[in-house]
């Protein structure tokens, strides 16, 4: 009887595993109740690790490579005892394949806003998003902590606790890092090493290696990045006097060619420094009013509906949005009443 059932039993003489789909990172090779011939071939390609499980214990690991598999190359494999010490017996054991390839372009971000410190802005959330890639290392370890016994394992199910274990140091990195967000874009490569660093012994611990790290956009919620918006428009402005002056001695020149175009400003050359002396004058005090509200100006209608007309210049050179400019407006006309 014991000799019917093993002439019964089919053996494998080739396992080998051609990865026909991208993304799996563990594959178990079909037993089906087949059992492994005695000097059966074993094919690891390049990319590639195998692992031999014996009733739930790893038996041993092969690497790229061609193997002929005896029960002298893995002794405690063996299934039956010789027959009639004929022959070495066949035996049995699971096999499992890993594919050790570079995941290229996995992406990682921040799934709400980072809460931290910031020392321009004070209290800011941030946005971060990015790529990354990685390839398995140890498959023992992932198989032992990932993987398990499971026909096959993909990287879209390890997608989200990689991502997440990305996104839990950022905002102590961030924090650590004393950078002010207005800066960061500048400093985004040193943020990607950072995190690399911070990042890649909690990939150990998988059995993976993580390669690379690139943080590709750090930003701030749509509504705080409007007030940012607002802030780097009066900067830009900055001095009005020496602005309207430079304006001013820009156009006297062009004037100049023209007949008439002299008179068409209503000035002469020492005039048109004047009237750029003036204007600057007045516009910085309508933006020293703007700054700060606590401290009212009081300007002439001459002058408002001069510094009106330069600041609707600028809406017109992009430097001023017109909410920007409608504001002010609505500023220099209460100085009015």
């Amino acid at each position: 009887m014991a000799l019917m059932d093993f002439i019964k039993k089919q053996f494998i003489d080739i396992l080998q595993w051609t990865e026909e789909s991208d993304g799996t990172l563990a594959w178990r090779y079909p037993m089906a109740e087949m059992e492994i011939q005695n000097g059966a071939s074993l094919t690891v390609r390049d990319s590639q690790v195998a692992l031999f499980v014996n009733e739930g214990t790893v038996a041993d690991v092969f690497g790229p490579g061609m193997y002929k598999l005896t029960t002298q190359t893995l002794p405690v494999l063996t299934y039956l005892k010789n027959w009639d010490k004929l022959f070495e017996s066949p035996f049995k054991s699971d096999v499992y394949f890993f594919s050790t390839r570079t995941q290229l372009d996995q992406k990682w971000g921040t799934p709400n806003p980072i809460t931290i410190r910031d020392k321009e802005f004070g209290i800011v959330r941030l946005r971060a998003f990015g790529i990354y890639s990685y390839h398995l290392t140890d498959p023992k370890l992932f198989y032992q902590k990932i993987s398990g016994t499971r026909d096959s394992y993909g990287r879209e199910e390890l997608e989200g606790q990689l991502r997440n274990t990305l996104v839990a140091g950022l905002s102590d990195l961030f924090g650590e890092s004393g950078v002010p967000f207005i800066d960061m874009a500048a400093n985004q490569d040193e943020f990607g090493k950072a995190m690399l660093a911070k990042a890649a012994p909690l990939f150990a611990d998988f059995g993976l290696a993580l390669d690379s790290l690139v943080v590709q956009n750090v930003s701030l919620p749509e509504e705080l990045q409007k007030i940012l918006d607002q802030k780097i428009g009066m900067n830009m402005i900055g001095d009005m006097q020496r602005f309207t002056q430079y304006q001013v001695a820009n156009a006297i020149p062009d004037a100049a060619k023209n007949e008439g175009g002299m008179a068409g400003l209503g000035v002469g050359m020492g005039a048109g420094v004047g009237f750029g002396q003036v204007m600057g004058q007045a516009m910085a005090s309508a933006a020293q009013g703007m700054n700060q509200a606590t401290a009212p100006a009081s300007v002439s209608a001459d002058e408002v509906v001069a510094t009106l007309e330069k600041l609707h210049g600028l809406v017109e050179k992009g430097i001023l949005s017109q909410a920007e400019f409608d504001a002010k407006k609505s500023e220099l006309l209460k100085k009015l009443t």
